[in-house]
């Protein structure tokens, strides 16, 4: 992490009781540079027994904080001497967010407008928001509700003037792996409980994988790089679901489900129509914004000692196209690997 990007910042987390959340704030606190941590979530239970899992969250450094993105009160008074912001809130079961529709937009839209409405009153340095590649092209109310939040943090840029303050940027991933509610952890449980089938929606379907470490590399780099409306994607592996299932129950009988509503056969993180205005790097691809493109100087810092290169006409970053696959061998080893 290099010395002066967190040196003595204030860094605040929404949804900090997450998976993301508690990664990103532990490797904070272990690396002893900012001022103050703050988890932000609505759950007093998550935070005591986050309080309780490891002595880092006890430091002098850490602070919780109770409240909810759609209050944008409770924003003003979290956000308060606050420099950086990690927006990792958000309701993102694909089932639950159809049957409770407008609970969802409340979260997921409300909630990323308070946060830019917010963050530009206060001044903060830089904002950085989660996505997913639900996102792109979504069929579900999920995916629609983290589009529209994509827009609305890349718009808020339009927004700060010239003092170019707050950067707002967004950072677009697809699975993590052993992330609360995702496939693997159900899997295991149903394992544990003697199953003997493990239920697969679909044989073909594959998606984007990435660890919770490297998630956490990807945003602090971003934070970095980032001058404001970019949304980065990361070069990162995809596999197929039942190579996941041979990974962690060899030669288990599979119970073919069918697709849900809403649910995608592969998912898709750069589209062809976004594809013509981004830049690919050695690590991740960069979205550049549209509706209000950089002037010269924010592209030639952007730039900046960097190498960049332009994607070929009616290019798409897609699951099932992906040119870097974990098999079953490799999905195994990182199971097992210590998070």
């Amino acid at each position: 992490m290099p010395k002066s990007l967190f040196q003595d910042k204030v860094v605040l987390i929404t949804g900090g009781t997450g998976s993301f959340g508690q990664a990103f704030a532990k490797r904070l606190l272990n690396e002893d540079q900012c001022q103050k941590v703050i988890i932000f979530s609505r759950d007093e239970l998550k935070q005591w027994e986050l309080l309780q899992s490891d002595p880092i969250f006890n430091s002098s450094k850490s602070r919780f904080f109770l409240g909810d993105v759609r209050d944008s009160d409770r924003l003003r008074r979290a956000f308060h001497e606050v420099n950086f912001i990690v927006h990792a809130a958000a309701l993102k079961q694909v089932p639950a967010a159809e049957y409770n529709p407008t609970e969802c937009i409340k979260t997921n839209i409300m909630g990323a407008m308070n946060i830019v409405d917010v963050a530009i009153d206060l001044g903060i340095e830089k904002v950085i928001a989660l996505s997913t590649d639900k996102a792109v092209n979504p069929v579900n109310l999920y995916g629609a509700t983290k589009l529209c939040s994509d827009k609305l943090f890349c718009a808020g840029n339009i927004y700060v003037g010239a003092r170019r303050k707050p950067q707002f940027s967004v950072v677009r991933y697809g699975n993590v792996l052993g992330s609360r509610g995702s496939l693997l952890p159900l899997w295991q449980k149903l394992l544990i409980q003697g199953v003997t089938s493990l239920p697969v929606t679909d044989i073909r379907m594959t998606r984007f994988w990435i660890t919770l470490d490297q998630a956490v590399d990807l945003v602090i780099s971003c934070f970095k790089d980032m001058q404001g409306g970019e949304i980065f994607v990361p070069k990162i592996p995809s596999m197929k679901v039942v190579d996941l299932a041979e990974a962690i129950a060899p030669g288990m009988p599979l119970e073919i489900t069918g697709i849900r509503p809403g649910e995608k056969l592969h998912e898709l993180m750069i589209s062809v129509e976004d594809s013509r205005h981004t830049l690919e790097f050695d690590n991740y691809y960069a979205i550049l914004p549209e509706s209000a493109p950089w002037d010269a100087s924010y592209m030639t810092k952007f730039l900046a000692g960097r190498r960049e290169r332009h994607l070929p006409d009616n290019f798409a970053y897609a699951s099932d196209t992906n040119t870097e696959w974990l098999d079953a061998n490799k999905l195994r080893s990182l199971i097992k690997k210590p998070s």
